[in-house]
C-alpha cells in the first residue's frame, strides 16, 4: 500500500519520533481513515509515560481524530468510502463482558482505545472498528471536530445526562480545555450558567462563552457565592485540583449533584452532613460511545459551539504535546495532517 508518516512513542518516557510506516489495511469490521486532524489530549500522556496497562510499543498516540473513510474491510455495514468520520476515546469494545452484554459499552472491562489499544491519530492513516465511528457534519472543519471527540463529548454527554433541566443553575468549575466547551454547552442547553475560575481577568472570557455569572475563586468563597444564587443543581468539575472541588461542594442546592469529569490527583473530601442533609450526591462520568460523539458534533454544528484551538503540523507533534502538558495552551492543541 505504500508508506505514511506517523509520530510514535518507541518506549515509555522516550521522545516522540517521526517515522515512516506501512499504510495499514482494514480487517473485517473495520475501516481505514485518512486522518485530517487529531487533537492532543492530556490522556495521551498515558501512552507517552506508559501509565496504562497493556500498551504494546512502539505506539502511535491520539484519540481526538477527524478524517475521511479511505477503505473498507469486510462486513462494514452501511459505511462508505468518502464519509467524514471522527473517533474518540471509545474506540471499540469487547462485546462479551457484563457491561457490553447490557449495552453499556463505555464501561466495557476490556475497552479498545485509539492510541493505547491500537495506533491512533498522530498519523496520516489509521484503522479502526466501525463501532468507533461518528459522522462529522459538513459544517465542521476537521480541526474543529477533533477536540469535540473527547473534550467535547465528555462535557456535552455529562451535562445532558446530569438531570438538570432548562432554567436551572449549572456551575462549570474551571475554564480550560474542557471547561471552555462546558460553558458553551451549558448556556446553549438553556441552563443558568455559572463559570468558576481563578482570577478576575477570566470573567470577560466566561461571558463571551455564554456564562451568566462568574465566580472568582481567588477572591470569593465559591460555596457561599453559589448559595447566593440559590445553589447549583449541578456542578460540573473539569479541574484537576482537589482543593478547588472541595471548595465548591458547599454550593450545591438541595438534591444537587457534583458531576466530575476532570481527574484530580488527590482525593476530594466532603462533610457527610452536607450530603445527607440535602440529599446531595457526587458522581463521576466517563465520555460516551460513538453515537454520543455524533450527537455532540451535531449539537455543536447546530448551536455554534466551537473549541478554541492552537494548530500544529504533524512534524511538530512533540512541541504541541509539550505545550499541552505545560498547561499554557489556549484551551486545545490540534495536529493538522
Amino acid at each position: 500500500m505504500g508508506k505514511m508518516r506517523a509520530v510514535q512513542v518507541p518506549e515509555p518516557n522516550m521522545p516522540f519520533e517521526l517515522v515512516e510506516k506501512e499504510i495499514p489495511s482494514p480487517k473485517k469490521g473495520s475501516v481505514r481513515i485518512k486522518v485530517q486532524a487529531c487533537g492532543i489530549c492530556h490522556s495521551d500522556s498515558f501512552t507517552k509515560e506508559g501509565k496504562f496497562p497493556g500498551i504494546q510499543y512502539p505506539r502511535v498516540p491520539g484519540h481526538e481524530i477527524a478524517g475521511v473513510i479511505d477503505a473498507l474491510g469486510e462486513d462494514t455495514g452501511d459505511w462508505k468510502v468518502g464519509q467524514r468520520v471522527g473517533i474518540g476515546w471509545h474506540g471499540g469494545h469487547c462485546k462479551t463482558c457484563s457491561s457490553c452484554r447490557r449495552g453499556d459499552f463505555i464501561t466495557c472491562s476490556r475497552p479498545q482505545i485509539p492510541g493505547i489499544s491500537y495506533d491512533g491519530g498522530y498519523a496520516e492513516y489509521l484503522v479502526a472498528p466501525i463501532e468507533a465511528l461518528a459522522l462529522i457534519p459538513e459544517s465542521l472543519l476537521p480541526v474543529e471536530a477533533g477536540p469535540l471527540m473527547c473534550a467535547g463529548i465528555t462535557t456535552f454527554n455529562a451535562l445532558r445526562n446530569s438531570g438538570a433541566i432548562g432554567g436551572e443553575t449549572v456551575a462549570i468549575l474551571g475554564i480550560g480545555g474542557l471547561g471552555h466547551l462546558a460553558i458553551q454547552f451549558a448556556a446553549k442547553m438553556g441552563f443558568r450558567t455559572v463559570a468558576i475560575a481563578r482570577g478576575k481577568e477570566k470573567q470577560p472570557l466566561s461571558q463571551q462563552l455564554g456564562a451568566h455569572h462568574y465566580i472568582d475563586s481567588d477572591s470569593q468563597k465559591v460555596g457561599d457565592e453559589l448559595k447566593k444564587l440559590g445553589g447549583a443543581k449541578v456542578i460540573l468539575s473539569t479541574v484537576t485540583n482537589n482543593t478547588a472541588i472541595n471548595a465548591a461542594i458547599e454550593g450545591l442546592a438541595v438534591d444537587g449533584k457534583l458531576l466530575i469529569v476532570g481527574i484530580a490527583e488527590k482525593p476530594i473530601s466532603v462533610p457527610i452532613l452536607t450530603l445527607v442533609g440535602g440529599r446531595r450526591m457526587i458522581k463521576g462520568w466517563p465520555c460516551g460511545t460513538s453515537i454520543d460523539s455524533q450527537d455532540t458534533l451535531s449539537f455543536s454544528a447546530l448551536s455554534g459551539v466551537r473549541s478554541v484551538n492552537q494548530v500544529f503540523p504533524l512534524e511538530k507533534a512533540a512541541e504541541a504535546y509539550e505545550l499541552m502538558m505545560s498547561g499554557k495552551a489556549k484551551f486545545r492543541v490540534v495536529l493538522q495532517i
